[in-house]
């Protein structure tokens, strides 16, 4: 278990290396608004987690475990975002806003029992099963694809967010299992 703020700087690196290919201290201290020897600590509290590997001046990989916690951390991000603009009616930004800051606060169970609600509450198909954020089975599910025209709105309203900030996700949190 990593704390939140790790999970934050894994998320990052995670962001740049579909963005650009690499992950640099100096991109991940820009796109965070922090230091580079706070980077760098918490590169080496993910690299002691098994998440990433790094050598010092050296490029940064992603593990296999640290790339599929970035994707359960930005599918939780993502069920949040569509509960606060698609279910409360938020305004783009301010659901954008508030969803980071709501699943920093929140449990994996709370996030599974969102993740039914929104998909009963949207149309999108039904749930009502053992459904895991943990698990990559689940997070990939077939069961998971939009039923009726109002899913598709919500994903071209998500795909447009991660186009504006140059994420090419390869999966999606309700709407299918391959998106770019």
């Amino acid at each position: 278990m990593i704390s939140k703020a790790s999970e934050e700087y894994l998320k990052t690196m995670y962001i740049l290396k579909q963005q650009n290919g690499n992950i640099r201290v100096t991109d991940i201290a820009k796109k965070m608004n922090c230091t580079k020897p706070s980077v760098n600590k918490a590169i080496y509290n993910l690299k002691d987690s098994g998440l990433l590997n790094y050598e010092s001046y050296g490029t940064i990989e992603l593990t296999e475990k640290g790339e599929d916690l970035a994707k359960k951390i930005l599918e939780a991000y993502d069920i949040v975002y569509v509960f606060l603009k698609d279910v409360l009616n938020l305004d783009e930004e301010e659901a954008e806003r508030e969803a980071e800051k709501i699943k920093l606060a929140i449990t994996d169970k709370t996030i599974n029992k969102l993740a039914k609600y929104v998909h009963k509450e949207l149309g999108l198909t039904n749930l009502d099963c053992d459904y895991d954020i943990n698990k990559e089975k689940c997070r990939c599910c077939a069961r998971r694809t939009v039923l009726g025209d109002g899913g598709k709105k919500q994903l071209k309203d998500i795909k447009a967010i991660w186009k504006s900030q140059n994420i090419n996700k390869k999966w999606s949190f309700c709407f299918s299992t391959k998106t770019s």
